[in-house]
């Protein structure tokens, strides 16, 4: 199987801790491609979810494990933005970790211009100024990806196809849309205030790549949740929307072919993360 080049690939709103990241699925993408840089642009690491009724899966820790082998064999740039659901590294921003960069913003240059990267929590006013509220509000998304599961069992038993409630409601429901709005454009008034060609966020979980008001070229990841979505810069300056489900096969449990090295990391993270 060939295996992709990428200049960046951007992914956002893993929420390892969580039984509905999909962390496998995530994998399979990681092995398909090899790239120069990789930004995991916040909520990678779900703390909320950890703290309350949380669980580390073992797809989580093999999640962190994946990422290690493309930092030390393919020597790829791995940056972690903070995101709200990990916030707790906040405190130690900025910093680096054998090679892994931890930031709270970033500026991606292309031959077009500098694109500001954000998680984007920060203009979202329930996030920042009512936690508790933004707390609840997790729980509840929760609670209806747990119906979800449930909805597309029985879905799956009569031979349909799998159906998202959450986007659904999202796509139909006016405050959602009118928040995504205004979420769009207070993000696009930072890009043109920090003189950035364009913004590359996360935390809504809903894909986009588009020209917005004022030419400002707006990218959000997605997530791997529901979306299983990521930002690719093929060649420098050129973004494109990968969507897992519309992917080609992508490998199973076979690796990349890579490199030897010494790295053992027979118990990375194990003890620390379970």
């Amino acid at each position: 199987m060939t295996t992709a080049e990428y200049e960046t690939v951007f992914i956002s709103d893993v929420h390892l801790g969580t039984q509905d990241s999909k962390a496998e699925e995530l994998i399979r993408f990681l092995k398909s491609f090899r790239c120069k840089k990789l930004i995991l642009n916040g909520d990678i690491v779900d703390g909320w979810a950890l703290r309350s009724r949380g669980k580390w899966l073992p797809s989580h820790t093999k999640f962190v494990r994946t990422v290690l082998k493309k930092m030390e064999k393919q020597g790829t740039e791995v940056i972690y933005l903070r995101g709200n659901h990990d916030d707790i590294i906040e405190r130690f921003l900025p910093i680096e970790v054998g090679g892994l960069k931890m930031v709270d913003e970033y500026v991606h240059s292309t031959p077009q211009g500098d694109y500001l990267v954000i998680h984007g929590d920060g203009f979202d006013t329930v996030t920042t100024d009512h936690k508790w509220v933004a707390v609840m509000g997790a729980k509840a998304y929760e609670l209806l990806l747990g119906v979800n599961r449930l909805y597309n069992r029985w879905r799956a038993l009569c031979g349909k196809e799998y159906f998202s409630l959450s986007k659904h409601i999202k796509e139909r429901v006016k405050s959602a849309v009118s928040f995504v709005d205004r979420y769009e454009d207070q993000l696009r008034e930072l890009a043109t205030v920090r003189q950035c060609v364009g913004i590359i966020c996360g935390h809504i979980h809903t894909p986009a790549n588009k020209e917005i008001e004022g030419g400002v070229h707006y990218l959000n990841s997605g997530d791997w949740v529901e979306s299983l979505t990521a930002i690719i810069e093929p060649e420098p300056g050129k973004f494109e929307l990968f969507y897992y489900q519309s992917a080609p096969e992508l490998p199973e449990e076979e690796e990349v072919a890579e490199p030897s090295s010494d790295l053992d990391e027979s118990n990375i993270l194990e003890p620390a993360l379970a």
